[in-house]
């Protein structure tokens, strides 16, 4: 998930130096929803309240 926030970053530069300044607004904002969501889960996850199941011997 952080890389494709990194990914969308990316192209909101690209087309921030293209000169498209509207779509690279887009692609920022969608970047940092992403890169928020990632954070949230990584936390979740390191708290220990991952997503996944742990019962073992089931």
């Amino acid at each position: 998930m952080l890389q494709l926030a990194i990914t969308f970053l990316v192209i909101a530069l690209i087309a921030a130096l293209l000169g498209f300044g509207g779509i690279a607004g887009s692609f920022v904002g969608v970047a940092k929803i992403i890169f928020v969501v990632f954070l949230i889960f990584a936390a979740l996850s390191f708290l220990g309240l991952g997503f996944g199941s742990r019962r073992h011997g089931l």
